[in-house]
């Protein structure tokens, strides 16, 4: 078959442009536990919005979904909005659980309310914010189930967890989350949907074969 060209291109220099913010603000970031650049899961991610059919401003909001959350704060959210618009910060800050410093409160109670909080605010992000969503939590899933297939139990020390149960509960919240919304975001997105939801549950039958039965299944029970 022929490769397809389309008259007007999806992607232009603002996506460059993006691209260019996210890497120099993420440049001496690594992947948690590992020596990859943080670069590569921003493509990822972008990539998979992409496959989805999101157009520029998600592709880009894609790129920076995590400048805010990771050290930018409302200085960087500023930033994005004058360069690139105003739905493109609006889907970055619905994708970051911190944007204050007194946000950024790790461990415990702190990290149960940021992601407590992310979790119940499903319903009133745009279908766009959850695409981004859905892409960075499909690559960090799929990176968790290939990281324990290959590390076992030593991977959960990477997340300042014992034995990563509170990973996996926040992860199969996350696949309940995304499915109480499935119809919200589009044709496209429903295999990543199913995708998210296989993927967390190999990670769950993983721990399950290492550990035995998690103690609980979600926050609430």
């Amino acid at each position: 078959m022929p490769e397809s060209f389309t008259d007007t291109p999806l992607l232009t220099s603002r996506f460059d442009a993006a691209l260019h913010y996210a890497t120099a603000h993420h440049a001496r970031q690594l992947r948690k536990g590992t020596t990859v650049p943080y670069a590569a899961h921003l493509l990822a991610v972008a990539s998979l919005v992409l496959e989805m059919e999101g157009d520029e401003d998600e592709a880009i909001g894609a790129l920076m979904h995590d400048v805010v959350e990771d050290g930018g704060g409302r200085t960087a959210l500023a930033e994005i909005e004058a360069a690139f618009g105003p739905a493109v910060a609006a889907i970055v800050l619905a994708n970051s659980d911190a944007v204050d410093d007194a946000d950024r409160v790790s461990g415990g109670a702190g990290w149960y309310a940021r992601k407590r909080a992310y979790l119940d605010g499903f319903r009133d992000k745009s279908p766009a914010a959850l695409r981004v969503s859905l892409a960075d939590k499909v690559h960090n899933a799929r990176s968790i189930l290939l990281d324990y297939r290959t590390h076992g139990d030593a991977l959960w020390a990477r997340f300042g967890q014992g034995q990563g149960l509170a990973t996996r509960v926040y992860y199969r919240e996350l696949a309940a989350a995304f499915e109480r919304e499935r119809a919200r975001l589009g044709p496209a997105a429903q295999p990543l949907i199913d995708e998210l939801r296989r993927t967390v549950d190999a990670i769950t039958a993983m721990a399950e074969t290492h550990q035995g039965p998690d103690t609980r299944a979600l926050f609430d029970r």
